[in-house]
């Protein structure tokens, strides 16, 4: 049983559904250019229709800041929304200090489907202002929040709304969380957290988090740089933060002493220049030359991390091993990234990943439809990793 309530949770039959979806998709010349989120949201608009409601869909566009901004229009989405939905939309043109909304919720019947201007067209939205929470609720007979990605915010349209609305979690905010209690809360061990990136600095509290956690932490990309010279080794022109060498001591010594091992690479790949193809070698940690930088774990530290997979039970994703936008130093990422695809297939593994830099790199890998689960929320899955309460979330406990 979950610890929040969910759509099958709510009498929806007759009813007029607000359901706060994440339509916060990349476009190119007025066209969008990944579906993934409308593909989520539109499952939970078809799972809500079939239970016999009308659904009216908020979600905000980009960043207008409380003012109307034509180019961040939901209109924008519409036709991408309407063909995975696979029915025709209402659009509801508003700058939400009219009435439209309201007289356009009033008129629809169950099997319509409204989407409402960017909410963000309204201060009170990212404000979490008490009346636009109203005037938002004055829209439906009940919420469903489906936006896990917007659930780190306590805002008008995530969390207030649903103060006042029997509210419940949309399909994919289910699948969301119930991946992440799965893989935390009380996960089957053992549990890996793979944890990539640039900067230890951004991720302090996901690793203090973690090490209480899980039974170990795999640190990978430029933060293993900044734990390694914090080891005493050399590593040459690497990005490394020198400032947060103490930083790396402490993390290390407190997962110590929670049973937590803390896995840096044992070989690595050094090149003179950070471009794509670059002459590049595999060297120990000891040879790291001075004009040399390190963009990518090693052949031997691919197998020893294959090889922890294949004894996990869990295994958490966030961060790349390497440069892995650059070929061949993703070579790292996409052995490690499959390694844990094939454990996944066969039943043995839970896999849940996320994070922006870390779904490109699956992405790339070819592996993101193989892992249980694979997040689009930035940064409310740093935050969930990093043991925070998010509102929007809260806001749905039973």
């Amino acid at each position: 049983m979950t610890s929040f309530r969910e759509i099958d949770d709510l009498e929806l039959n007759g009813k007029r559904a607000v359901l706060r979806a994440d339509l916060n998709v990349p476009v190119a010349d007025g066209k969008v250019t990944d579906t993934t989120r409308i593909d989520r949201a539109a499952d939970t608009i078809k799972a809500l229709l079939a239970k016999g409601a009308s659904v009216h869909v908020l979600s905000h566009f980009g960043r207008p800041k409380g003012k109307v901004v034509e180019d961040m229009s939901l209109k924008t989405v519409l036709p991408a929304l309407e063909h995975a939905v696979g029915a025709p939309i209402r659009f509801v043109a508003t700058d939400w200090h009219d009435e439209a909304a309201e007289i356009a919720a009033e008129k629809a019947v169950p099997g319509d489907v409204l989407l409402f201007e960017n909410t963000r067209f309204h201060a009170g939205d990212e404000a979490n202002d008490p009346a636009f929470g109203e005037k938002l609720a004055g829209l439906g007979d009940v919420f469903v929040n489906d936006a896990f990605s917007a659930a780190h915010r306590a805002h008008a349209s995530t969390a207030g709304i649903a103060t006042t609305l029997p509210a419940a979690a949309g399909l994919t905010m289910a699948a969301e969380i119930g991946a992440l209690e799965k893989a935390l809360a009380n996960p089957q061990r053992p549990v890996i957290a793979i944890v990539g990136g640039a900067k230890v600095s951004t991720k302090i509290d996901l690793l203090a988090n973690l090490a209480g956690k899980v039974d170990q932490i795999v640190i990978g990309g430029g933060m293993a740089n900044t734990f390694l010279a914090a080891k005493g080794y050399a590593i040459g022109k690497s990005l490394c933060e020198t400032d947060k060498l103490d930083t790396a001591r402490e993390i290390e010594a407190a997962a110590q002493k929670a049973g937590c091992e803390i896995v840096l690479p044992i070989d690595v790949v050094a090149a003179k220049a950070f471009e794509a193809k670059a002459p590049h070698r595999v060297c120990e940690l000891t040879g790291v030359e001075a004009d040399e930088m390190i963009l990518d774990v090693g052949p031997a530290t691919e197998r020893d991390l294959e090889n922890r997979i294949a004894r996990a039970r869990t295994v958490l994703w966030n961060g790349p091993l390497g440069a892995f936008e650059l070929d061949p130093f993703d070579a790292g990422t996409n052995a490690v990234a499959r390694a844990a695809a094939r454990e996944t297939r066969s039943g043995r593994l839970l896999t849940v990943a996320g994070g922006g830099d870390t779904v490109a790199a699956l992405n790339k890998a070819g592996v993101t439809e193989d892992f249980t689960f694979v997040s689009t929320a930035g940064g409310a899955f740093l935050e969930w990793l990093e043991g925070k309460a998010l509102p929007g979330v809260e806001a749905l406990r039973k």
